[in-house]
């Protein structure tokens, strides 16, 4: 569990920086540049990444039960799932209207896609997996909009062509993950 805890403060350590440390952050870059702190940033995020995977592995070896959710909330855990890959997709393309909805959409399907799976898992490295991505995003999602009312932020305007690209991807990156990469790729059908 230790490694799983590891990585999670690393991974979503210095994806807080800005939320907690923005200061800190900005002096970096200025002393080593953008592409310096990238590189950096990019480490530790990797090197994060990997220890959560692997620490997660390791704690589905010996699991810790502290509930058995019920069947179904793994319906409503695909429900959270598919609107969490529409939102992302909302991120990438341009000119759509759920991205002039929610301004942040990355920060959301993160926040969707980790309620919904802490919903429908009860493991305690579950817990700590979703959990804390869920409280990151809410912090993330707060600390983007108090940022956005400062600066006066806008989105692009928004039309319905960039809204049904945005469905369409999203739906098909759903499908093509819940079916066929999901098992391959965390060992668990979507079920």
């Amino acid at each position: 569990m230790i490694v799983l805890i590891l990585g999670l403060a690393m991974f979503l350590g210095i994806h807080s920086l800005r939320i907690f440390a923005d200061d800190w952050r900005s002096a970096r870059i200025r002393q080593w540049g953008e592409k310096g702190w990238m590189a950096f940033a990019g480490a530790v995020s990797l090197i994060g990444f990997i220890l959560i995977i692997w620490g997660y592995g390791m704690a589905r070896l010996s699991p810790i039960v502290i509930w058995y959710p019920p069947i179904w909330l793994h319906h409503v855990t695909a429900l959270l799932s598919l609107l969490a890959f529409i939102i992302l997709a909302a991120a990438f393309v341009p000119g759509n209207h759920i991205k002039a909805a929610v301004k942040h959409p990355m920060v959301i399907a993160v926040k969707a896609w980790a309620f919904g799976h802490l919903l429908a898992n009860g493991m305690l490295a579950d817990i700590l997996l979703f959990g804390a991505f869920l409280v990151w995003s809410v912090l993330c999602f707060r600390s983007l909009r108090r940022r956005d009312q400062a600066q006066g932020s806008t989105v692009a305007a928004a039309n319905l062509k960039g809204t049904a690209i945005t469905v369409v991807a999203g739906l098909a990156g759903y499908l093509i993950f819940a079916f066929f990469l999901h098992e391959w790729l965390i060992g668990v059908p979507v079920k």
